[in-house]
């Protein structure tokens, strides 16, 4: 059996396979996480910025500034592992769940804060883009209807906000998802830390006794291919909508 053929055999392997796309759930879970609470940050971030102008709120706007662009202009694995060096735990994740060892749930949950500060940053700003994209007569009116700010936000501006920024959105949703392959670095439980557990072991799998340069491209090639069709997928369902009007309508 040439290597090649000993490498592909081992994508006939029931446990393999398994292990694989239980990765696969992990890193959509994280990223889903990831994204919903980046996106409520970022949103709470892109207001503090364009609205706290006022002498008595105007700490908070400079406090979002400082926030967007120390998270924007570093790199997510640093913060990565500042988290994992400083970031506390709550008990709760200090125990045995969903088949990890209290260790390695530890390890997850400071690697996704991590994600979960660096997104929320970048989204922020693209939210921010929205918000200036609403013009500013929309805030009047609703002033002249006996809106306060709060109301005029939730009913009429981030609506369209939300609205006119979902490919942008869309991009870095995308961009988050490959972004978690980052936590192979601290966690064992995502897709691309899973494929390097398999390719460590590949010698056991493959019946050649050995490692080979055709694992790499089997496995990393397996794990890169899952990445695409999750993120093309998306890409086609908002150009869908896109083209039905659902999004510009």
């Amino acid at each position: 059996m040439s290597t090649l053929g000993a490498s592909l055999s081992m994508l006939k392997n029931p446990a393999i396979i398994n292990f694989i796309f239980q990765g696969v759930l992990f890193t959509l879970i994280i990223s889903v996480v990831a994204v919903l609470f980046s996106i409520l940050i970022g949103t709470i971030l892109a207001l503090l910025r364009n609205y706290c102008t006022g002498k008595r709120v105007r700490v908070f706007k400079y406090l979002s500034v400082a926030y967007i662009e120390i998270f924007r202009n570093t790199p997510l694995l640093f913060w990565i592992f500042i988290c994992l060096v400083f970031c506390p735990v709550p008990g709760f994740v200090d125990q045995p769940m969903f088949g990890l060892s209290s260790v390695n749930n530890k390890l997850l949950f400071k690697a996704a804060v991590a994600l979960i500060l660096y997104t929320s940053g970048v989204i922020a700003e693209i939210v921010r883009g929205g918000l200036n994209s609403v013009p500013s007569g929309q805030i009047e009116a609703g002033h002249s209807q006996g809106f306060r700010m709060v109301q005029i936000m939730w009913y009429i501006v981030l609506p369209q906000t939300f609205k006119a920024i979902v490919p942008t959105l869309l991009s870095q949703v995308i961009t988050t998802i490959k972004d978690s392959s980052f936590l192979a670095n601290v966690a064992i439980i995502e897709l691309m830390a899973r494929t390097k557990q398999i390719l460590s072991a590949a010698n056991r799998y493959n019946g050649t006794n050995s490692i080979n340069v055709s694992d790499v491209f089997v496995l990393f090639g397996v794990a890169a291919l899952i990445y695409f069709i999750i993120n093309f997928s998306l890409s086609m369902t908002v150009r869908s909508m896109q083209k039905e009007g659902v999004l510009n309508g």
